[in-house]
């Protein structure tokens, strides 16, 4: 009868010790931590907000990659999931989400650990994914991991990323210091434009039939090309090309790429446009 109670206990704290699973939820707020047999934590944290139209939205410093879904809403949808290897190195690092009607402000931070833990632990990484309003002003900063991005109306800002970059469509765009390849959708450009700097990777420009710009490239270790009948681009000496879109308007620059640069017709392209109208031609 002895042995059988202590096999019973052992049983009990093998299950006790398997999985740690701690649920808070507090209006919108949903917060799940567990850890499984192999020692492996998981962290998942969801939210819900109310967002204003131009409403702004920031991401910075997160260990992971990021996507964002958008749509004709104005609730954003917060999905993040944290893994580590064990429940002490995930609580190394932290997810800080800060929001109103105007703002929406998601960044990782170090936790207050110890010297060593700090700079010669292993930290835990992070999934973000967002559902959000398209007309929004979107600022990403910071990011270990692709950066995934449906059509936003307002402007886009993105900087430091150590990973691929995609962008549906976006009407002012900024990318700085980005190591990765980067897809860009260009139906309409407002003045503020396109701006590149500082990119390690290939880059395409899907610009749409209607869109109307101009382009000035240098410092450009690679090449710049279209076959698209109503892209012009000229290369003015080593390094340095210029063109125009349509009848030309709001600028798109870029300056220090090393990698290609190709303009291409967006796959939303409307029946209409050159891509269908060569075909068309060659059929003939």
């Amino acid at each position: 009868m002895k042995r059988i109670l202590i096999l019973v206990a052992l049983v009990v704290i093998a299950g006790i010790a398997g999985i740690v699973r701690s649920h808070t939820h507090r209006g919108d707020f949903d917060r799940i931590v567990s850890q499984n047999v192999t020692d492996q934590a998981r962290e998942e944290i969801r939210q819900s907000y109310q967002l204003s139209p131009g409403a702004s939205v920031d991401l910075s410093s997160i260990n992971g990659s990021i996507k964002v879904e958008t749509s004709e809403t104005r609730t954003a949808e917060v999905y993040i999931e944290r893994l580590a290897s064990s429940q002490e190195a995930l609580s190394r690092r932290k997810v800080v989400i800060e929001a109103n009607g105007n703002s929406l402000k998601i960044r990782g931070e170090k936790s207050d650990v110890g010297f060593f833990e700090r700079f010669f632990g292993s930290s835990p990484s992070e999934r973000v994914t967002l559902k959000l309003p398209g007309d929004i002003s979107l600022h990403t900063k910071g990011v270990n991991g692709a950066v995934t991005v449906g059509a936003i109306n307002g402007p886009v800002e993105v900087r430091g990323i150590n990973g691929r970059v995609q962008i549906a469509a976006a009407t002012a765009a900024e990318f700085n210091g980005i190591n990765g390849n980067i897809s860009v959708g260009l139906k309409q450009l407002n003045n503020e434009g396109l701006t590149l700097g500082g990119i390690n990777g290939n880059i395409e420009l899907m610009v749409g039939s209607d869109l109307n710009a101009d382009f000035d490239a240098h410092g450009i270790n690679g090449n710049v090309a279209s076959d698209l009948s109503n892209v012009s681009i000229d290369r003015n000496k080593r390094g340095n090309f210029s063109g125009r879109i349509g009848n030309g308007g709001a600028l798109i620059s870029a300056k220090g790429i090393n990698g290609n640069i190709r303009l291409t017709r967006g796959s939303w392209a409307s029946a209409g446009s050159d891509v269908t109208k060569e075909k068309e031609a060659d059929v003939k």
